[in-house]
Parts: structure tokens; C-alpha cells; sequence
């Protein structure tokens, strides 16, 4: 059976009647709560968690000890001389202002007039208490930082996949080192969830071992938002961690506890991927520099050497030929080769001398050493005589 189409369209035509645009949604809004007469002037106590200068005002956050919420105050130009007390980060205050909405934006603000102490926020202390025990364990010693690889070949990072400093990061180092292998451990990076998550993805880079180096980043944000980089369990996993951490969060005025215990820490993600490797033209720069002095180097040394060669040259030709030293020389020589010819053997035996020798060589010095019959060997100046012994005669 065929259904009408009727009451499907009259409900649709209902709907559209009472739809708002998000222009008169947010008027509504703004209404409810700029009318309200008990937040037109309300008390709101708080930890401040962060302050911003600007020229039109005072900008900073209230946050809840806990943590668990937080709202964005603005103290204007015309009225922060009023104030009897001026918010600092980490300090429990209790504001006096008016909620306003800022319908651009979508977002309400507390608007203050007044500011009045309250002691030292909870969050702050236990954020003092942890940084000191960090830093007595000497967790912040630059003796325990460890260099970072000059030419690393594999880079592990780890941040949210979704943000931008992930893109910054990929965009840097294809730029400056194309080639190089990063490997991409995902993390939460802001909310309850994210230090497990840093974590995790810390001891996934650990345990696959290929890295050389590693990028903790996060793009800028609100205390609140960075606040994960404060963890204890952060912080020792990248003291736990094999190779050296590199941390790249948030903008220049951002410090986190993670950032103190990194062996080296950036102030954003750009420069920390501009940090962990040498630009491609640097590298070309110092390659061509150092064949250059590999070139000058070589080239003094035979300029060096051509210059002794000549110096010895001209040496020796100066060397006087009759020098008393030759002279003198030359003389021993001679007389050492005389008594070497008068003490030769076939010299006395070109005199007419003679040697006898034995059948064995042996030389016969008396004739008491021989006896009739006995073969010999007669050793002239030229040749050799064999003889028998017919007769002795002493």
C-alpha cells in the first residue's frame, strides 16, 4: 500500500517554521544570559591558569582546582587601574564581573571589575611540588641530556594526527632532508586521555626501534590545553625513552615539565623538525666547503715540499767538492782499499807464492803433517797443480 506523502511534508514544514539561524540562536543566548540579574554581577572564585597581555586589556583563564572546568575573563583597559589585585598565573583569586557573549565567536567571557586574592591556587602547588621532585631527582641536569644525532637517517614523531603541527613537521623535514624515513606514532595530545596516550605512543617508537631521534610536539594552545605535557607520566616516559626526545609545544612563552626533561626542547613544532636535521643546502654548503680545504690542504703540502726539494738542490750544488772533510775522507778510503789488496790471498800468490792444501782443503803448514803417497793440491796465482809426495826433507 502507498504511503501519503502528506503528513511527512506538513511535519517538515512545522520543523523549518521553528528553525533559528545560528545569528538568532545566538541572540537568544546572549539574551538569557546578559539579562540574567544575578550574572550581571557575580562572584567567581578560581585559579588563574593563564594570562595573556594585549593592548586593549588583560586577558586570562579561571580554572577550576580540579581542573575540570574553566572560563576566559578580560579585564579592559579602562577598568584594570581599578583593580585591587592583578591576576598572576598559579594564584587562587576571586573575581567580581558580568557574563558577556561574543556573538562572532560563539563564546561567552567573564567581563571583571574586580580582583581580589585568595591564596595560591591548588594546581599551581602541586605543580611546584612536582617540578621540584623532578628536579632534586635531576631530571632537569644538562649532564643527563644526550646530543642529538648529526645526520639521522630515521625520525620517529609523536603527536595528534589531526593537528597541525603534524603537517608543519612532514612539510619541514621533506624540505630540508628529502629522503629521510619519519615514522608516525599517533597521540591524543590535549584532554584527560592524553598522557596515556603520549605514553603509549613514546614506548611504540621504544620498542620498534628504528628511530634514531624522536619529536614530541603540539601545536600552541591554553595552560589547560598543554596541561598533559605536565604529567609525571610524560615526563618519564621521555626519560625512559632508548633514544634522545626532541620537544616541539606550543609557541615561544610556553615551558612544560616535558620540555625541561627532554634532551632538547623547541619552541614549536617547525623549529623542532628544523632543529633534528641540517637543511639540504647546508649540507651541499659544508660538502663543498670541505672539499675545498681538502684541495688548499693538498696543495700547500706539495708547495711545501717542491720548496724543500729546491732548498736541498741548491744545498748540494753549493757543496764544495774539495772540502778538507771529503779530502780527508778520501784518503782513508784509499788507504783501507791498499790493505785490503796487500792482505788478499791471490795477490801474495800472483808474487809467485804458493799454497798446499789437503785432499780436504785443509791448508799444510810443515811437512810433519804429511807422508810419502799422500795426494795434494798445489793453489797457484793462476790454476791448481795435484802432486803426490815422493819425499820428505825436514
Amino acid at each position: 500500500m502507498q504511503r501519503s506523502s502528506r503528513p511527512i511534508r506538513k511535519m517538515t514544514l512545522d520543523r523549518l517554521e521553528n528553525t533559528l539561524s545560528v545569528r538568532g540562536l545566538t541572540e537568544y543566548i546572549q539574551l538569557l544570559l546578559e539579562d540574567d540579574r544575578q550574572l550581571q554581577r557575580v562572584w567567581v572564585t578560581g585559579e588563574v591558569s593563564s594570562v595573556h597581555e594585549h593592548n586593549r586589556g588583560l586577558f586570562f583563564t579561571l580554572a577550576d582546582p580540579e581542573g575540570e572546568a574553566a572560563i576566559n575573563c578580560v579585564v579592559w583597559n579602562t577598568q584594570r587601574f581599578k583593580l585591587g589585585w592583578e591576576p598572576k598565573r598559579g594564584e587562587q583569586i576571586i573575581a567580581l564581573g558580568n557574563i558577556k557573549l561574543y556573538s562572532k565567536r560563539g563564546e561567552y567571557k567573564l567581563t571583571v571589575f574586580q580582583c581580589l586574592p585568595a591564596g595560591e591556587g591548588l594546581q599551581e602547588l602541586r605543580y611546584q611540588q612536582l617540578r621540584s621532585r623532578l628536579q632534586a631527582e635531576g631530571l632537569f641536569d644538562r649532564e643527563r641530556k644526550r646530543p642529538l644525532p648529526s645526520h639521522p637517517r630515521t625520525i620517529a614523531v609523536v603527536t595528534s594526527p589531526t593537528a597541525a603541527a603534524w603537517g608543519d613537521i612532514k612539510r619541514t623535514l621533506h624540505q630540508r632532508y628529502p629522503g629521510l624515513t619519519v615514522l608516525f606514532s599517533p597521540a591524543t595530545v590535549q584532554g584527560m586521555e592524553a598522557p596515556d596516550s603520549i605514553v603509549r605512543a613514546i614506548d611504540l617508537v621504544d620498542r620498534d626501534r628504528r628511530a634514531e631521534v624522536l619529536i614530541l610536539a603540539r601545536g600552541g594552545g591554553s595552560v589547560e590545553d598543554l596541561a598533559c605535557f605536565n604529567d609525571e607520566r610524560v615526563v618519564r616516559a621521555i626519560v625512559t625513552c632508548k633514544i634522545p626526545v626532541i620537544t616541539g609545544i606550543g609557541h615561544q612563552r610556553d615551558e612544560s615539565l616535558a620540555d625541561l626533561v627532554a634532551d632538547y626542547s623547541a619552541h614549536t613544532p617547525t623549529a623542532a623538525a628544523e632543529i633534528v636535521v641540517p637543511s639540504l643546502e647546508r649540507l651541499i654548503d659544508e660538502h663543498e666547503d670541505r672539499v675545498t680545504r681538502l684541495v688548499e690542504t693538498v696543495r700547500e703540502r706539495i708547495d711545501r715540499e717542491f720548496d724543500r726539494l729546491e732548498f736541498l738542490q741548491q744545498k748540494l750544488t753549493r757543496f764544495p767538492r774539495t772540502s778538507r772533510q771529503l779530502l780527508q775522507a778520501t784518503g782513508r778510503v784509499e788507504l783501507l782499499k791498499h790493505k785490503l789488496n796487500a792482505l788478499d790471498p791471490n795477490a801474495v800468490l800472483q808474487r809467485g807464492y804458493a799454497v798446499v792444501r789437503e785432499e780436504d782443503g785443509s791448508i799444510v803448514r810443515s811437512s810433519g803433517e804429511l807422508a810419502i803417497d799422500r795426494p795434494l793440491t798445489i793453489q797457484l796465482g793462476t790454476g791448481r797443480v795435484k802432486v803426490k809426495v815422493i819425499a820428505i826433507e825436514e
